[in-house]
Parts: structure tokens; C-alpha cells; sequence
């Protein structure tokens, strides 16, 4: 019973110390809006959020979205036509792509290790890429093809995706390393910035820890733990001024500011200075 008790403990915690952020629409053009909404509370431990991102008219140039790397995985469909439906990986670095001059695109943002606990799927396997949902979870792409309309709205959609969601996971049988995730929890309490020798001492030999940080968020926990503490960076919400004055690179590990500049714009494409201007 403790043990299962411990398992329940793990996985909760991630959404208590994870929280990972997509910056807002960087555009003046008052037509897109981007929103987030919650999970219900039964599934909160796996899905971050459902997210929207739409035109309101059409724009007079294709837009360029960019997606900045959070760790996560992501399902997403395009409101019109929902059976174009797509799966993101973990990405190491920022991913910039159009999207047309209208679109409504509508996803589900699941927190790190959460998809592949869920459907057993390697996330290895999606890694740095996007791809058609069918070619990995068949099912749940037949299921958004078929039963979400163009006229339903953001709220009667999560409202669905929420049930489904709920339905499938309450439905399973989750076996897991109760190591992995206590390595994942030790690095979300670090901010990323850590000695992966000696921090993460949990029972794993590094060749294990290459293997389940493989399978369950995509990566090595040496790139998970920089891309965790690049989204302290973007929740600390730091001015031009003080990442000048205070010297914030020095706290997350960084040994001088070109370093900082340099690994920033890996994960988010534009420097610190650009980015919270």
C-alpha cells in the first residue's frame, strides 16, 4: 500500500514544481489569441493544459509560430479539418513553422513523462519532430477525427477531451521506476541546475538513466535538466537591467553571460534581452 502510496506522491509532484510555459503570441496583430485552460482535477498529475491558438480574421501575411522548449509533449488538431491531427516530441531546441494567414489549432500539452506513462509509447521515438497522430496513436486519432466538430467550442471540446482522457487513464495499470521519478522531482526542486553524478543518486546506473529519461521524456536528464532551467529563467521574468545588474546566469550555473546568451537562444530563438523586453 506505501508503495503505491509513493507512486501516487511521484507523479503529483510534477505538477506541483513543473510549470511550463509558451510564451504568449509575440505579434501586434490584434487577430490571434492564444489560451489556456486547466485539466480537470482527476487527470491534472498528466495533462499541463488544453490550449488554443486562433485567428480572429485573416491576416495579410502567413504566420510564423514559435514554439519554445518546455519538456513536454504535445497532441494538437486543427479545429476545421480535425482529422489533421499531429503529436510533438520533446524538443532540445526551439521550432519555428507557418501556419498559414487562418488557422484554429486546439492541443493537449501533457507534462514531462506523462504521454509515455499513459500510452506506453517511447518518447525517444517522437523526439524533435512532429508528426500525423495516426501513425502513433491511431485510435485517439480516429477519436478527434470523428468526434470533434467545427462548430463545437474551445469549452464543449475540453469538455470531451477531458472525459475521454479521464476515461482511458483511469482504465490503466501504470508500472514505472519509482526512480526515474524521484531523478525527475530532484531536478524540478533543483531548477535544472544540478550535478547529475551526484545529485541524482537514486538508485540508477547512468546507463539506466540514459535509458528511462529516453523513454519517458525523449532525452538525456543532462538536456532535460537545461531545458527545466531555462523555464526558471522564463518564470523569474527577468528585465534586460537585471540579468545585467544581478548577475542571474551565475545562479542557474552559467559561468558568464555569453554562455547564458547563447544556450537562451537554443531554447526560446531570440537572446534574454529580445525576449523580455
Amino acid at each position: 500500500m506505501s508503495n503505491n502510496i509513493d507512486k501516487v506522491k511521484a507523479i503529483e509532484e510534477i505538477k506541483l514544481y513543473y510549470r511550463p510555459i509558451q510564451p504568449s503570441v509575440q505579434t501586434k496583430d490584434e487577430w490571434i489569441t492564444y489560451q489556456e485552460a486547466k485539466p480537470n482535477k482527476e487527470i491534472e498529475s498528466f495533462v499541463y493544459c488544453f490550449w488554443q491558438l486562433k485567428t480572429q480574421e485573416t491576416l495579410s501575411q502567413p504566420f510564423i509560430y514559435r514554439v519554445v522548449s518546455d519538456g513536454c509533449i504535445d497532441i494538437f488538431f486543427n479545429h476545421n479539418q480535425a482529422s489533421e491531427n499531429y503529436i510533438m516530441g520533446f524538443c532540445r531546441k526551439y521550432t519555428e513553422f507557418p501556419i498559414g494567414k487562418k488557422f484554429n489549432y486546439i492541443g493537449i500539452r501533457f507534462l514531462p513523462a506523462a504521454f509515455p506513462l499513459i500510452f506506453g509509447v517511447n518518447a525517444k521515438s517522437l523526439s524533435n519532430q512532429s508528426q500525423e497522430l495516426k501513425l502513433i496513436l491511431p485510435d485517439f486519432s480516429n477519436w478527434i477525427s470523428t468526434k470533434i466538430k467545427s462548430t463545437d467550442s474551445f469549452e464543449m471540446i475540453i469538455k470531451s477531451l477531458n472525459e475521454k482522457l479521464i476515461f482511458f487513464i483511469e482504465r490503466q495499470s501504470f508500472k514505472y521506476d519509482l526512480r526515474f521519478f524521484n531523478s525527475l522531482n530532484i531536478i524540478f526542486h533543483k531548477n535544472g541546475f544540478l550535478n547529475i553524478e551526484k545529485d541524482l543518486n537514486t538508485g540508477l546506473s547512468p546507463r539506466q538513466l540514459r535509458r528511462v529519461f529516453n523513454f519517458y521524456v525523449g532525452t538525456t536528464a543532462k538536456t532535460f535538466c537545461n531545458v527545466v532551467r531555462f523555464q526558471h529563467i522564463l518564470h523569474a521574468k527577468p528585465s534586460k537591467q537585471s540579468i545585467r545588474n544581478n548577475k542571474l546566469y551565475f545562479d542557474v550555473g552559467f559561468f558568464d553571460q555569453a554562455h547564458f546568451v547563447k544556450n537562451f537562444k537554443t531554447f526560446y530563438g531570440v537572446t534574454p534581452s529580445q525576449a523580455f523586453e
